[in-house]
């Protein structure tokens, strides 16, 4: 189960301290705007059907997000796109959740080959999403936090 923190959290400092080399981080690292209630509900998701636990996480409002989107040059206050970290590599919006899906149990997997899929086209309905998502499932007050069940799956719990 997820719990909420505040945005002002304070991050360990051993866990907000990033590597100069990327290759370092856990990968795959899916960061993730922890305000956003669907955003939640796919980081659960992802969790429930990547039984081997190979998926990392940080929210993009955390110290290790903020200074990922930064060093790969994504504004650090536009948290409308997903981004998946896979080997020093970063990848955004609709490739960020076809390349994740390749992590979690069987049949998700399957889906991968939507990637063929020019995206653009992809990238459409991935924005039309993006756009309404705080209307149609709402916004936590607080960044979300992993509980201590989980607490190995998130770079940014303190």
């Amino acid at each position: 189960m997820l719990r909420r923190r505040s945005r002002d959290a304070h991050v360990s400092e051993s866990q907000s301290s990033l590597s100069p080399d990327l290759s370092e981080l856990p990968t795959p690292l899916v960061l993730y705007d922890g305000l956003c209630r669907l955003c939640a509900g796919t980081v659960l998701f992802v969790i429930a059907r990547d039984r081997r636990a190979r998926v990392r996480f940080a929210s993009m409002q955390s110290a290790v997000g903020q200074r990922l989107l930064a060093r790969f040059g994504l504004p650090v206050d536009d948290l409308t796109t997903f981004v998946l970290v896979e080997s020093g590599e970063h990848f955004t919006k609709s490739t960020a959740a076809l390349r994740t899906v390749r992590y979690l149990d069987r049949p998700w997997p399957w889906l991968y080959p939507l990637v063929a899929v020019p995206r653009p086209i992809r990238d459409v309905l991935y924005d039309w999403v993006v756009r309404n998502r705080y209307r149609w499932f709402g916004r936590w007050e607080v960044c979300l936090t992993s509980g201590p069940r989980l607490q190995d799956r998130f770079l940014d719990d303190g």
